[in-house]
C-alpha cells in the first residue's frame, strides 16, 4: 500500500491507530508524567517512542511503511500533543489539590 495512497480504507485506519490507539496512548503517557511530578521535557523522549511505537502498528497490521521518517514523525507529534494535553490536564487538578490555599476569590 502506498504512503500516499488514501482510500477510505487506509483513512479509517490511519484515525483508528493514530488518533485512538496512538492518542490515547500519548494521554496517558503525559497523565503518568505529571502525577510522578516529572518535568515536561520528559514527554519529548516518551512521544518519540509512541511514535515509533504507532507507526510499527500501522506495519504490522496494514501494511504501511515502516521506516518512513514523516511518518514516525507525524506520529510522533499526534502523540506528543495529546500527552501535553495529559500533563497539563493532570498538572493542573495537582497544583490546584495542591496549592488550593492560595486561591483568592
Amino acid at each position: 500500500m502506498s504512503e500516499l495512497a488514501f482510500d477510505g480504507t487506509t483513512v479509517f485506519h490511519f484515525v483508528m491507530v493514530t488518533f485512538f490507539l496512538g492518542g490515547g496512548a500519548g494521554f496517558l503517557t503525559g497523565r503518568a508524567i505529571a502525577l510522578t511530578w516529572r518535568p515536561l521535557w520528559m514527554l519529548v523522549p516518551s512521544a518519540l517512542g509512541l511514535g515509533a511505537a504507532i507507526r510499527f502498528v500501522h506495519f504490522a497490521l496494514f501494511g504501511e511503511a515502516l521506516a518512513s521518517l514523516p511518518l514516525v514523525g507525524f506520529d510522533a507529534v499526534i502523540a506528543f500533543l495529546f500527552a501535553f494535553a495529559g500533563y497539563r490536564m493532570t498538572r493542573t487538578q495537582q497544583m490546584a489539590r495542591q496549592y488550593g490555599f492560595l486561591h483568592h476569590p
